[in-house]
C-alpha cells in the first residue's frame, strides 16, 4: 500500500494564518497538521507516503525530510503550478505503483483506513471514495449510491429536491494504479468533475464507503480552532493528546490556573495570576499577569499583555497583545501587534 496526500493548496480560507504557514503544517495542538494524517496512515501500516506540493513546498519539506523521523518514507511531487487535485495525483504517477490512498490534505479524522482498504480490496473495486453524511448539503458535492454501496452520480450543490442522499466526499479515495490512466499528464485535472465521471462512464467497479464518525475540514479559522477543541477534549478517538502539564513557576504571588484539558507548551512563561481555559499555548510564549484566555489558540514565541483577556481567537507566531486589551472572535497572522487597551 502507498499513500498521496494532497498538500499544495494555498489555504486562503484559512488566512491571514496562511500567510507565511503553508496550511499542511499550521500547528493544530502544538504539532505540524500532516503528522495527524501520518499517524493515521502508519495505523494501517501504510508507510511510503508522497506529499503534493505546490504552495511554498520547502517549509514542507524541511519539517518532514524523508520521512525517517516519523517511521515512514516520504517523497515529495512539487508542481510547477497548481494543477488541480486530479492534475496533483497524475504528477505524482511515478510515486505511486501500487494501490493507493489519495487524502486530501486538510482532513481531520479517526478513519479505519485499514477496514476501508478491506472493503475496496473485498469488493474488487478500481476505485473507492469515501463518504461523511451532513445535515445540508446544499454546500457540498453529494454522491449518489445504490443499496450495496456502488456510486451511481455526483450532484454538485444540489438544490433542494434535486437528491435524497446526505452523503459527501470525505476527500479520502482508495484507488487502483490503473486510474491514473484517465488522467493525461501535465493538465488541470479534478477528481469530482472529471475522474471520477470517467470511472463511471467506463462502468469501472466503483464503490462508497460512508463513514459515520469524526470528520472535519480545517481549512477556515472556525473549524481549525474546532479541530484544536475537539482534539484537547478528547473527541478525535485515534489521535490522543500528550500533556506536558504546567511550565515550572518560580514567581510569587497568585499561582497560573488552568482547567485539565488546555495544552501548554513547557517552554512557556506563566506569570502570576494567568488563568487558561480549554486553549492551546505554543511554544517560548510568555503570558503576563493575570492575563486570561480561554477558547483560543496562541501560536508560538508571542507576548500575552498583564491583564489581557482574549476568547475565541488565533494569535499567529511572534504576536504581541498589549496590556488590558480585549480580544473576541479574531484571527491575527503572524507578528501582528496590538496596543495596550485595543478592543478588537
Amino acid at each position: 500500500m502507498q499513500a498521496l496526500i494532497l498538500a499544495g493548496g494555498k489555504g486562503t480560507r484559512l488566512r491571514p494564518l496562511t500567510i507565511h504557514t503553508p496550511k499542511p503544517v499550521v500547528p493544530i495542538v502544538n504539532r505540524p497538521f500532516l503528522n495527524y494524517q501520518i499517524d493515521l496512515l502508519k495505523r494501517a501500516n501504510v508507510k511510503d507516503i508522497t506529499l503534493s506540493l505546490s504552495y511554498q513546498p520547502g517549509k514542507i519539506e524541511e519539517i518532514f525530510s524523508d520521512g525517517q523521523d516519523y517511521g515512514v518514507r516520504i517523497h515529495y511531487a512539487v508542481e510547477a503550478s497548481p494543477l488541480g487535485t486530479g492534475g496533483a495525483y497524475k504528477n505524482a504517477e511515478k510515486h505511486l505503483s501500487e494501490t493507493a490512498i489519495v487524502f486530501n490534505g486538510d482532513v481531520l479524522t479517526d478513519m479505519d483506513l485499514a477496514k476501508i482498504v478491506a472493503f475496496h480490496k473485498e469488493r474488487k473495486a478500481a476505485a473507492t471514495v469515501v463518504l461523511v453524511p451532513v445535515e445540508d448539503v446544499s454546500a457540498y458535492g453529494v454522491v449518489e449510491t445504490d443499496s450495496e454501496g456502488r456510486v451511481q452520480r455526483f450532484v454538485e450543490k444540489p438544490k433542494p429536491g434535486e437528491t435524497k442522499a446526505n452523503t459527501i466526499n470525505a476527500g479520502c479515495y482508495i484507488l487502483e494504479p490503473h486510474i491514473l490512466n484517465y488522467v493525461p499528464a501535465g493538465e488541470t485535472y479534478s477528481f469530482e468533475y472529471q475522474i471520477f465521471p470517467s470511472i463511471l462512464k467506463a462502468g469501472e467497479p466503483f464503490y462508497s464507503y460512508v463513514w459515520n464518525d469524526y470528520w472535519l475540514d480545517i481549512g477556515k479559522p472556525q473549524s481549525y480552532l474546532q479541530a484544536n477543541f475537539d482534539l484537547i477534549n478528547d473527541r478525535v478517538q485515534s489521535h490522543p493528546v500528550y500533556r506536558h502539564g504546567l511550565p515550572p513557576f518560580s514567581g510569587t504571588g497568585e499561582a497560573p490556573k488552568t482547567d485539565h484539558v488546555s495544552v501548554i507548551d513547557p517552554s512557556c512563561t506563566l506569570k502570576p495570576g494567568v488563568e487558561i481555559i480549554n486553549s492551546v499555548i505554543g511554544p517560548n510564549c510568555i503570558i503576563e499577569e493575570k492575563a486570561k484566555i480561554e477558547n483560543s489558540v496562541i501560536w508560538a514565541a508571542s507576548r500575552i499583555g498583564k491583564e489581557a483577556m482574549i476568547r475565541n481567537s488565533v494569535i499567529g507566531k511572534s504576536g504581541i497583545i498589549g496590556k488590558n486589551s480585549v480580544i473576541d472572535g479574531v484571527i491575527l497572522g503572524d507578528k501582528s501587534s496590538l496596543t495596550d487597551y485595543t478592543i478588537a
